[in-house]
Parts: C-alpha cells; sequence; structure tokens
C-alpha cells in the first residue's frame, strides 16, 4: 500500500518563526556584501551615465555652495572666514551624507521593486546598499575638507583618526534606518515628503551653519538633538575640540534605539514587504 509523503510547508502560521527569519535574513544580507557593492556602484554609474564629470559633479557643487555660504554667513555673523570656513565646510559634507542617507533609506526597499519581486534576496541587501552607494557619494567630498583646511592652514592632528567610529557609527545607523524607514515608507507612501519635510526643519534646528556657542546657555542639551550628536562624533575629532562623553553618550543611544526599532519592526512585519513595495 502506497502512503503519500507528508506535504513540507515553507510557512507554518501557528510558528511563523519570525525572529529567526529575521536573523537569517541579516546574516544572509551581510554575507552577500559584495552583491550590496556591486549594485551600489551600478546606481551611481547609471545616475551619472553620460556625465563628463560624473560623481564630481557633487563635489564641484558642494564646493561652490561652500564657498558662496562661508563667504555670506562669516559676514552676517561677524566672524573670521578663516575660522569660519574650515568649520562649515565639515558641517555641511558630514550633514549632506547624513541627508542623502535618510533620503534614500526612505526608497530603500521601493527602488528595489522589480528586484524583490523576482529575485528571493535577503532583505537586509538592500539596506547595506544604501550605505555602500552614500559612502562613495561621501568619499567623493570628503577630500574638499583637506583642500579648505590646507587653505587656510588648519591642521587637525592624529586626533582626526578620532572620527573614524564616528563614521562607523553613521554606517550602523544608516543601515538601520534603511530597514526601518524602507519598511515604513513602502507601506505608507506618504511618509517620504514627511521625513524630507522632518530633514528641512533638522539642518535650521542644529548646529551646521550656526555654531554651538552661539545658542548661550541652551549648548549643553544640543545632544539631545540626535543630528547634533551623531554629527559631532565627526566634526569634533576632525576640527580637533574632539567628542565629549555626554556626546558620544547620547549618539551611541539614538543609535541604538534606532536598530532597536528597525530590528522589531524588520521581525514582525518582514513577511509582508513582497506586498507592500
Amino acid at each position: 500500500m502506497l502512503h503519500s509523503a507528508s506535504p513540507v510547508h515553507d510557512f507554518d502560521a501557528a510558528t511563523p518563526r519570525r525572529r529567526e527569519r529575521a536573523l537569517e535574513d541579516l546574516q544572509g544580507g551581510l554575507a552577500r556584501w559584495r552583491l550590496a557593492w556591486a549594485l551600489a556602484r551600478g546606481d551611481i554609474t547609471h545616475r551619472y551615465r553620460g556625465s563628463v564629470l560624473g560623481p564630481f559633479w557633487l563635489t564641484l557643487s558642494t564646493a561652490v555652495m561652500l564657498a558662496a555660504l562661508g563667504i555670506l554667513y562669516a559676514k552676517l555673523f561677524r566672524m573670521d572666514v578663516a575660522a569660519y570656513l574650515p568649520w562649515l565646510t565639515v558641517s555641511l559634507i558630514v550633514w549632506s551624507t547624513i541627508s542623502q542617507i535618510v533620503t534614500d533609506a526612505t526608497t530603500s526597499l521601493t527602488s528595489a521593486e522589480g528586484v524583490i519581486r523576482q529575485m528571493p534576496l535577503p532583505y537586509s541587501v538592500h539596506a547595506l546598499r544604501v550605505v555602500f552607494r552614500n559612502a562613495v557619494i561621501a568619499a567623493h567630498n570628503l577630500p574638499l575638507i583637506a583642500v579648505v583646511f590646507a587653505i587656510f592652514g588648519v591642521a587637525p592632528g592624529w586626533w582626526a583618526l578620532a572620527a573614524i567610529p564616528g563614521f562607523v557609527l553613521i554606517a550602523v545607523a544608516a543601515f538601520a534606518a534603511s530597514i526601518f524607514l524602507g519598511m515604513i515608507c513602502a507601506r505608507f507612501r506618504d511618509i517620504p515628503p514627511i521625513v524630507g519635510s522632518v530633514m528641512q526643519i533638522a539642518f535650521f534646528v542644529s548646529p551646521i551653519i550656526w555654531k554651538p556657542e552661539m545658542v548661550g546657555h541652551w549648548e549643553p542639551w544640543l545632544p539631545i538633538n540626535p543630528v547634533f550628536a551623531i554629527m559631532e562624533t565627526v566634526r569634533g575629532p576632525i576640527m580637533g575640540t574632539g567628542a565629549g562623553f555626554i556626546v558620544w553618550a547620547l549618539a551611541i543611544g539614538w543609535t541604538a534605539a534606532l536598530m532597536a526599532g528597525a530590528w522589531v519592526f524588520f521581525v514582525r512585519f518582514r513577511g509582508r514587504i513582497a506586498f507592500w513595495v
């Protein structure tokens, strides 16, 4: 007598194993970092196809904006250009990196709709793709800091190497934001414009164009602003002032909170991403 083989179920609603599947996705995505790197390079190549300067257009536009804003706001704030422009250069380059990461994070999954619907890749590959893409773009702007420092005779010294942990912290936060915002914006398509508006507000309320000491007795409260805390872990060491314990503690705290939110959301709703994009 023949007995039919018991069916194999890929998913059991009674025991969904969401946490295990989410962990497997993260492990699989990180293991495929070469694929994420190739996709990131492809994004940049496609974006600047046919361009003479390619990604260096970003460097040129950033240099023009620095020259214009540096001279204007140094005059408005009655500050010496030689003291203000190096600080503004570091601030704007770090800010533009963070801002672009947040913007790309909102479309990290929806922009990969074709891949998600056709290939069984870990979703975390697309988050890692955002990190690599923005790392390459930031690398095109970082030499501007050396140029401006050389022009105005600023020598940060070996202390600038302390900015490396800050860059690592930004990369970790970028990965978590790409998962968290990518999922939320895939489900609710009204979120990306709201995020854009919030980032515009963050630009003006954070010490990017203006210096922290300009707010007087409010300066000790600035690390409560997550943009300031994360920026200062990079800007402080490069400018030679360093980042204090409170800044680092809050920067790590904000990043940990973002990672926790991304993990909870990823575990709970990972199975619905393909239906949302």
